[in-house]
Formats: C-alpha cells, sequence, structure tokens
C-alpha cells in the first residue's frame, strides 16, 4: 500500500474506533478525521466541505424539516391514530409498523417510507411512555430491507439493473428482485420483530421511560370550545369521552347556555360553542383538541383563540424574582407582560379549576399558556422559567389535507423518475412556509446539526478511500481471495465484504466499486453473472452496522438518542441473517 492508502486507513480506523468508544461527541470526531485528511492532502482543500452539499446531506436535513410540517398539520395525529395503539404490544407494533414501511419502501424512496412513519413512532413511544430507541432502528432497518422488493426500490438495485444493460444487453425488469429480495425482506422483519427490538435495551443513553419535570407536574383543567364546523357537533357526550380516555384526557363536564353537565349524561348531543372542561396533560389537551377539532378559548367566557402559524403550549413556573406575583393573571398573560391565552394553574401540587383569570399571581405556580412561537423568546426568565424550552406545537388542522396532498405530490414526483427527491422536497418545504403550514423559525430548529455535521464530514473521507485507491485495493485482493473457491464462497465472500464497505461508503458507490468485481469473478468461475450482480446490489442495501450506512439510519440518531456504537447490536445479526437467507436462493433464482 501507498503511503496514502496507510495514511486515509489509519484516519478512518481512528474516527470509527473514537466514534465507539464514545468519549467525545461523534460530530467533532468526525470533522476532526476530515479537517485531518485535509492537512495530510488526502482530501483537495477546495473538496474539504463538499459533503455538506452532497444530497445525502441535504435530503437528512429536508426530511427532518418536511416530518415536522406533516406533525405541525396532525397529519402525523391522524395516522397515529389509525396506526398505533398504546395498549399494544410492542413487538405487534413494531411488527405492523415494519411491515408497512417495508411494503411502502418497494414503491417509494426509502427514506420518505421512513419519514412518514418515523413521528408517528415517536408519538405511540410517548403514549406508550417508552423510549423511542426500542423501536426507531428496527423502523428505520424494515423501510431498507423494503426496498430490495423492486427495481426501484433502492438506488443499487437501479444501478445493478444499468450494468447489466451495459454487459448482457438487458436490464432487470420491475419484480425481478421479489424473489430474493423479498425473502431476506420478509426475514429480516420477522427478525426484527420478534428478537431483533430486544437487542436494543440500554441503547440511547439509558433514556428509560422519559422521566422528567413534566411527569412529577400534575395535570391541569382547562377548557376546550366547540366551533362551529368541528367534527364533535353531533356526537354524542359518551362518544367524545371514547376519545378522551383515548388521550389519556378526563372529561369533567361540559358547559352550555351556563348550566354544566357531567359524565352523568352520556347521550347528551354536541353542539357549536359548548366548552368542554377536561383534566390532562399538554399532550393528551393537544392530542385531544387535534382529533375532535376543538379549539382553545380566550378567557373563562373569551371568544375562540383564532387559528395562526406557531403556536406552541408552554408550562413555566413563576420564581420568587416575578415581576408579576400577586397580580390577577388576566392583567399579564394576554394584556399585560406575557403574551398568550392562560389554559391553567397548578398550585402547590394541586389544580385550580375556577376562574383562572381572576387568580392572583403566587410564587412557585405552574402556568400552562398558549402563546405565538415568537413570544416564547420574550418570555424574562426572571418572570417565567419555561421548563421545556420550544414548548409543545399546537397542530393545525386545517392544513392537514394540504400538507398531506404536497408531500405525497412529491413522493409521486420522484418515483416517476420526474424530480430528484432532494428537488421535490425543497419546494415542499418552501411552499409549507408560504402557506403557514411551518414558520421560519422552525425550519432551524427542526434539523439535527450534529448529524448534517456528522454526513459532511464523513462524506469527503468515504470518497478518499476511492481517490487514493483503497477501494481498488479491497476489489483486487477480493478477487485473489475468491479464486478456485466454490461458487457459494465466492458469493458469501463478496456480499460480506461489500455490507462491510457499505457502512463507511454510501451504498451507491458501494455498489459501482463491486460490480466490476462480481461480472469478472462469474467470468472467471464461468458462472451466470446474475446471482453475483444482485448479489452486489442486494448487500450494498444490508448497510445496518453504522450511523453513516444508509440515510435512514442517520436519520433516527437524534431522535432515538443512538450512539455509533448502538448500530451493530441489531444491525450485525441482521446482515448475517440477511447472507444466510440471500446467497442460497441467489444460486437457486439464477442457477450457474
Amino acid at each position: 500500500m501507498t503511503p496514502d492508502q496507510i495514511m486515509i486507513c489509519a484516519i478512518l480506523t481512528g474516527v470509527i474506533a473514537l466514534m465507539l468508544w464514545d468519549r467525545w461527541r461523534y460530530d467533532l470526531v468526525a470533522f476532526a478525521g476530515l479537517i485531518a485528511a485535509v492537512t495530510a492532502g488526502l482530501v483537495p482543500a477546495d473538496q474539504a466541505f463538499t459533503g455538506f452539499s452532497n444530497p445525502a446531506t441535504v435530503i437528512v436535513a429536508l426530511i427532518l424539516i418536511t416530518t415536522a410540517g406533516l406533525q405541525r398539520a396532525g397529519v402525523v395525529a391522524l395516522l397515529t391514530r389509525k396506526l398505533a395503539n398504546r395498549d399494544r404490544p410492542i413487538s405487534t407494533h413494531i411488527g405492523v409498523l415494519a411491515t408497512v414501511g417495508a411494503a411502502m419502501s418497494g414503491f417509494m424512496n426509502n427514506v420518505a417510507a421512513l419519514a412518514i412513519l418515523m413521528p408517528i413512532d415517536l408519538q405511540a413511544a410517548k403514549k406508550a411512555r417508552r423510549s423511542p430507541s426500542l423501536t426507531l432502528m428496527p423502523l428505520a432497518f424494515a423501510t431498507v430491507l423494503g426496498g430490495l422488493l423492486t427495481l426501484i426500490g433502492t438506488p443499487p438495485n437501479l444501478l445493478a439493473s444499468a450494468f447489466r444493460q451495459d454487459e448482457l444487453g438487458e436490464g432487470y425488469q420491475m419484480f425481478d428482485f421479489l424473489p430474493v429480495g423479498g425473502a431476506v425482506a420478509v426475514a429480516g422483519v420477522a427478525f426484527i420483530t420478534l428478537v431483533g427490538w430486544r437487542l436494543m435495551r440500554g441503547s440511547a443513553q439509558d433514556r428509560g421511560h422519559l422521566v422528567g419535570i413534566r411527569e412529577k407536574l400534575g395535570d391541569y383543567v382547562a377548557a376546550l370550545v366547540v366551533p362551529k364546523g368541528s367534527t364533535t357537533i353531533g356526537l354524542t357526550l359518551g362518544k367524545v369521552t371514547e376519545a378522551a380516555v383515548e388521550a389519556e384526557v378526563v372529561i369533567l363536564a361540559v358547559e352550555r347556555g351556563g348550566t354544566r353537565h357531567y359524565r352523568t349524561a352520556p347521550m347528551l348531543v354536541m353542539e357549536a360553542g359548548d366548552r368542554l372542561i377536561i383534566e390532562a396533560e399538554p399532550a393528551g389537551l393537544e392530542e385531544f383538541r387535534s382529533a375532535l377539532g376543538l379549539a382553545f378559548p380566550t378567557g373563562d367566557e373569551g371568544e375562540i383563540v383564532p387559528d395562526g402559524p406557531g403556536r406552541l403550549l408552554v408550562e413555566a413556573v413563576v420564581p420568587q424574582t416575578s415581576r408579576i406575583l400577586g397580580r390577577r393573571a388576566e392583567r399579564v398573560i394576554g394584556q399585560g407582560r406575557i403574551q398568550g391565552t392562560l389554559l391553567g394553574i397548578q398550585r402547590q401540587g394541586l389544580t385550580l379549576r375556577e376562574k383562572l383569570g381572576a387568580k392572583r399571581i403566587r410564587n412557585g405556580d405552574v402556568l400552562l399558556i398558549l402563546m405565538p412561537e415568537h413570544a416564547l423568546d420574550e418570555v424574562d426568565p426572571s418572570d417565567l422559567m419555561v421548563l421545556e424550552r420550544g414548548g409543545l406545537a399546537v397542530t393545525r388542522e386545517k392544513r392537514l389535507w394540504l400538507a398531506m396532498g404536497l408531500f405525497g405530490a412529491a413522493i409521486a414526483l420522484v418515483t416517476a423518475g420526474l424530480a430528484a427527491m432532494a428537488t421535490a422536497l425543497s419546494v415542499v418545504v418552501i411552499l409549507y412556509v408560504l402557506l403557514g403550514i411551518l414558520t421560519i423559525e422552525e425550519l432551524y430548529d427542526h434539523v439535527d446539526w450534529p448529524i448534517i455535521m456528522l454526513l459532511g464530514a464523513m462524506i469527503p473521507l468515504g470518497e478518499a478511500l476511492e481517490t487514493t485507491g483503497v477501494s481498488a485495493q479491497i476489489a483486487a485482493g477480493l478477487g485473489i481471495v475468491s479464486q478456485g473457491a466454490p461458487a457459494w464462497v465466492a458469493l458469501l465472500v463478496l456480499m460480506a465484504v461489500t455490507m462491510v464497505l457499505s457502512g463507511i461508503v454510501n451504498n451507491a458507490a458501494t455498489v459501482i466499486i463491486g460490480l466490476p468485481v462480481a461480472s469478472r469473478l462469474a467470468d472467471e468461475m464461468g458462472h451466470n453473472p446474475d446471482a453475483f450482480i444482485m448479489g452486489i446490489a442486494i448487500a450494498a442495501s444490508c448497510s445496518f452496522l453504522t450511523p453513516i450506512g444508509h440515510q435512514n439510519n442517520t436519520i433516527i440518531m437524534g431522535p432515538g438518542g443512538y450512539r455509533f456504537g448502538d448500530y451493530w447490536k441489531l444491525g450485525l445479526p441482521l446482515e448475517v441473517i440477511s447472507l444466510a437467507v440471500a446467497v442460497p436462493l441467489l444460486l437457486i433464482v439464477f442457477p450457474l
């Protein structure tokens, strides 16, 4: 090996070792590795930051923003009600989402499939009070496996078909990958559902059940109004109560014309203008409001709060230094120092229930306030100490079908080959802002910047493997090792090396490197090249060992709280299973 080849291998080995050690943040380690490669002349200085403009990096950022828009518009809440059930066993939940994700990935970009299902999984984990680290990685890997089903499921399949077209004069058809790829996907999803998710216990920095300040607080008593056009109109109180149970909300009473009707009147038919007095935590309050199309009141007897972009549910504690102590709530919230609408008050462990606007603010009160997003930055910490920075975003149900339609149209254009994924998603993001689905501030808030730094730094390092000739050396060595071996051994070694390489280098680049080697091996052994060509495509797609092996692996790293070293726990046995299923089937479906 040349000095440059030795040096790039040493840098990559050091970067991966430090990430597995987990002493320093992975984005800092990756960036330090990139700068070391630039300093050593292995990555040209004018190409050092091309990873940040790479389509893979851009797509990851856009997917995170787009899913935030889908969540804000209520699409996620709608799908969660259809697909997620907090009482469902975790293995059943994973089985349902993994199966749906794999099936979707066969006919659309697997990044898009994950974008649709990831927020649903996060919401289900929150409702079930379990760590999302148990389910997010199984879901991401299932969407990757689903790409094996069809020609358009994943880029390696398309590259393999184009290579076969050049070599043999005919490419693969839509479902030529299904016999082998389908079997690998079914075996992989079954393993993930029954066994694999259990391997994730203890991952995600021991996030456990996400117990924090929020869980130590009680529920609030708040009011919601039935507006004109609400789906609640015409429902009986009994039916509304069923929805309340699903959202973990307790309906205390219904106010109509100065009269209170309690839960003992289940046949009461809801009308526009009815006020529901409920007891709930903020997340349950918003879920219930969104599901039934209810609205927040402006006060004890006020009008409905008008719909608007960027509204948050904020919980805040009143400190001893606050300038609002002793003042009536209605004088300081909405009309005074603090923008917003007071929805609930907790005081010394008790929930205040009546005429909140008339209550005088005391030291230690916990306030639940509906406020414009921009107003949160204007809150003086000496007046109110916000418990969870960022608050809980309020859903904009009137934009639900618009948000879903825009996203669906983008995916349809990408699937039909009429637009690139990055371009289509960029248009969606711009329209989300122009149509008020997302605010400008949210575009930046929902990008996981450490993940972007990781991708931007690692892509040039992976490319350096090719420019220094390390990839070619690997291919040549593989050809030497495989000479004279039985067909199944040669195929197994070829696919295993491809899987390992795809954990470091982009899977499309891995296919480009591996296909000529596969074709040459088949020619030298006098065998049908289809088994080897398709084996490369399948192995390159089965990239589960690192967070940089596939965009889906990277996307879940932040939301799942995963470390670099968490991926191999599920990824290694999944790759072994994929090899065990794929190698014999390839030799059966494509006889040598």
